[in-house]
């Protein structure tokens, strides 16, 4: 619990006068907690018994009159106290919130700078779970035990010193349960940490298994799979409540051990309060602030306890959350901006080697130079490394050994938005965001105008059917494009990059989901766009590869062959036998471009 104790002072710290000022409204609310029984002392001593006050400033007051002061005294007391606790849990709440919100954005934050090989790791239910659920375990470390506790110890500490002017003996008597909650607490909270450390477990897995099944129910409805989906959630819910039912068992026995002793407590004072009463050492009155104080001293005792309890659950929660924010970014940042123009387009591969698993290499020794406005196209078999190849060139991932040029300076130099805005990217499977076509097409540069957007979208061959939608541009897309043809979401993404107007373009067969007319129609505007700019195409048709300056032809993740159309063809190497083969390009996919 220090661990996360020290974590949290930052943001505590961020907000120390709120923080001030909320333990300001503490000590008047304790005072009021303090005063609650004396106006009851006054009325049972003086107005019914006839003792005399201390204070010589009422000496002379009637009884009628002290018994409407106390009433009205009484009222006031509980309203101030009422006021000061709404003004109170306003503070704290806001003041959690914030903080929540703060950790949230650095959470968040965070998550956006790990690499690709991270998010291929993690499970997105559980990643979602940890930003939204796990974050707010700082608003109830905060609002539901720090003020809570504070609020206990404030008041446990003034009664103590008024009960023990009132009766040294009774007082003791009191505090002798705390050494045996202290033995309860020590016994229960190892126990409590693990079943809220399973319970965020389990509920982070029924977060995992819902999205899994979300983003993928075309596979599982296609397949048949949805009972099998339904008991795996099923068995995760079961495990989830399991969990959740143990916590809080263990919760509620710990509440009744304590309750069980603060009763013995209680009972042991009664008795004794009451013989000295029976004695004359003791007032009735002074007896009944003694047992007042007594059942609001045990309160705060037993809220501090009971605080304890639920602040090991929520530093459960908040370590989930800084073991996620303690993940080294395994692609750091650089310190080099390009220059206002951008890029040249000078991109080169030197002995670059790369591999997701140890021991499992996907690219080995790949050496490449691309002058600036050259078209470069990938070829390969499936699994060959096209991909990963120009994954490198944005630092999706890092290469294991050599490295990658841009301008003839190593990508790892520049800082990571610098050298991804000089590159736009047509990726495989198409991305589309369940937002506004408009805001689709702008996304890689939202400060596009509509006439840049409906330009790009006409180059992309979209426009004519964007027109024909209720909202036009204004129409809100499924998730994941769902309302969209895989073509449609095709020409969607080559819009985008088309907005994107960067000096460097990367194609991952931007016409792999279009017919052939449709095509023609794209690749046109795709020669516009393309021309002064390096372009990188990964593509199995003739339309893509045989206008290319350069082909480089991938397997087993090494350049075996490299060269114009005509002369690999010509070559009768790895490059002829696909297009022999027919898992590369074909001649009858061939559109001519002019």
């Amino acid at each position: 619990m220090s661990g996360v104790t020290r974590r949290i002072l930052p943001y505590l710290d961020a907000h120390r006068r709120t923080l001030a000022w909320a333990f300001v409204q503490v000590l008047l609310i304790s005072g009021c907690e303090l005063l609650k029984p004396w106006p009851l002392k006054v009325v049972i001593d003086t107005v019914l018994g006839g003792r005399p006050l201390p204070w010589g400033s009422v000496s002379g007051w009637s009884s009628s009159t002290l018994l409407l002061a106390a009433c009205v005294t009484l009222v006031l007391i509980y309203a101030v106290l009422g006021a000061l606790t709404v003004l109170n849990n306003h503070t704290t709440i806001r003041v959690g919130q914030r903080m929540v919100n703060e950790l949230r954005s650095d959470l968040y934050g965070h998550l956006h700078r790990l690499s690709l090989a991270f998010h291929g790791r993690a499970r997105i239910g559980d990643l979602l779970y940890r930003v939204t659920a796990d974050t707010l375990a700082l608003q109830t470390l905060t609002m539901n035990c720090l003020f809570p506790a504070v609020t206990a110890l404030t008041l446990l500490t003034g009664m103590s010193v008024i009960m023990l002017r009132l009766d040294a003996a009774l007082t003791l008597l009191a505090l002798a349960v705390c050494p045996v909650l202290f033995v309860a607490i020590g016994r229960l909270t190892a126990r409590i940490t693990r079943a809220a450390a399973h319970v965020r477990e389990g509920e982070s897995e029924v977060y995992a298994v819902v999205q899994r099944a979300m983003s993928a129910m075309r596979v599982v409805q296609a397949f048949t799979r949805e009972e099998d989906e339904h008991r795996r959630f099923m068995t995760a819910s079961r495990q989830s409540l399991a969990a959740g039912l143990r916590l809080y068992t263990l919760q509620t026995f710990y509440s009744g051990v304590v309750n069980v002793v603060i009763a013995v407590g209680t009972a042991a004072v009664v008795w004794m309060g009451a013989r000295h009463v029976m004695d004359g050492s003791l007032s009735v009155g002074s007896l009944m602030v003694f047992v007042s104080y007594l059942a609001s001293l045990y309160g705060p005792i037993n809220s501090m306890f009971q605080t304890w309890g639920l602040a090991q659950g929520s530093t459960v929660g908040l370590r989930r959350v800084f073991d996620l924010l303690d993940v080294e970014r395994d692609i750091a940042d650089g310190g080099r901006d390009f220059q206002p123009q951008g890029a040249r387009g000078e991109v080169a591969w030197e002995a670059v080697a790369f591999e997701y698993t140890r021991g499992r290499p996907v690219l080995d020794g790949v050496s490449l130079r691309v002058e600036p406005g050259q078209t470069v196209a990938i070829v390969g078999a499936t699994g060959a490394g096209k991909s990963t190849l120009l994954s490198l060139l944005p630092r999706f991932y890092d290469a294991t050994a050599g490295r990658v040029l841009v301008d003839g300076v190593d990508v790892r130099d520049y800082r990571l938005a610098s050298l991804r805005r000089q590159i736009a990217m047509v990726l495989q499977p198409p991305l589309v965001l369940p937002t506004t076509l408009r805001d689709n097409i702008a996304f890689g540069r939202p400060g596009a105008g509509a006439d840049e957007i409906v330009a790009a979208a006409r180059m992309a061959g979209i426009h004519d059917a964007i027109v024909t939608l209720p909202d036009g541009y204004d129409t809100v897309v499924g998730e994941g494009g769902v309302t969209l043809s895989e073509g449609e979401k095709q020409r969607i993404t080559i819009a985008r990059a088309i907005v994107r107007d960067a000096p460097i373009l990367i194609l991952d067969e931007p016409t792999s989901s279009l017919d052939v007319e449709t095509e023609a129609l794209i690749m046109q505007g795709l020669e516009r766009l393309t021309a002064g700019r390096t372009t990188f195409v990964i593509a199995h048709r003739l339309s893509t590869v045989r206008q290319a300056d350069l082909i480089v032809v991938l397997r087993d993740g090494r350049i075996v062959e490299h060269g114009r159309f005509d002369a690999l063809v010509e070559r009768r190497g790895v490059f002829a036998a696909l297009y022999r083969l027919g898992t590369g390009p074909r001649p009858e996919d061939t559109v001519a471009i002019r």
